[in-house]
């Protein structure tokens, strides 16, 4: 563990990225900061470094990804198909299932220490949809959780008809994480048609602007969700 604690978060909102570039640049900050931590195992506290603490912003082309523990056929497309309508497929080292990015949604990558804030990868998840819920609700809608589910819901205690608005997958390494949400605002659901979201296939899904029916300032809730999580996590933003 890090006698030293930062609480610095350098935030950087990488407009609209390809996948994979954006997942290269992810993998390159979680193994600069894995090296840290490693370094300052062997050394005196007074030479050790701080690790560094990223929250990236961005918007992807249309992609699907499968987690570890998803299952191929979640993706009900062939490989025409996928070209037919612009969108990449990619296999990558996050948990949870197949989702799928797209313009006008918000996808977050935290890349933290957690030795920085807490070292808790449930109440690291939970605060993460916390941060998403209280977006919403700057927004006038009730959003909460599914037991047994990740991500965020609305109808989430009748549970008549219960919408997936926001997706979650990480990857944690000693306590450095990687991957992180994606929340719908003004996504082209139709997407979601083409796989079963999160491997569940008897739940909806929905955005904010299908919700509030209209087209939501993407700037706006970038900036309301960036200061809850800010709050929430104790963040000073850089």
């Amino acid at each position: 563990m890090n006698t030293l604690i930062n609480k610095k978060v350098q935030f950087q909102d990488l407009g609209l990225i390809d996948y994979q570039e954006a997942w290269h640049y992810q993998e390159k900050i979680f193994a600069e900061t894995i090296s840290v931590k490693t370094q300052n195992r062997g050394l005196e506290a007074a030479n050790q470094q701080m690790t560094p603490n990223f929250l990236l912003f961005c918007q992807h082309p249309h992609v699907y990804t499968l987690g570890k523990s998803g299952k191929s056929d979640h993706l009900l497309l062939e490989e025409d198909d996928l070209a037919n309508k612009q969108a990449k497929y990619y296999r990558i080292n996050r948990g949870g299932d197949i989702t799928y990015h797209g313009p006008g949604q918000i996808v977050g990558y935290p890349i933290l220490d957690l030795d920085n804030f807490f070292t808790d990868i449930h109440v690291y998840m939970r605060t993460l949809e916390e941060a998403i819920i209280l977006t919403l609700a700057d927004y006038g809608l009730q959003a909460g959780r599914i037991a047994g589910l990740t991500g965020v819901w609305l109808d989430f205690e009748a549970q008549k008809n219960p919408r997936k608005i926001c997706a979650l997958g990480v990857k944690a390494s000693r306590w450095v994480t990687m991957h992180g949400f994606a929340l719908n605002v003004n996504t082209d659901l139709s997407y979601f048609g083409n796989i079963i979201p999160c491997g569940i296939e008897d739940k909806a899904v929905t955005s904010l602007a299908a919700e509030m029916g209209r087209e939501i300032d993407l700037q706006e809730v970038s900036d309301k969700l960036k200061n809850h999580l800010a709050q929430l996590f104790s963040m000073e933003l850089q």
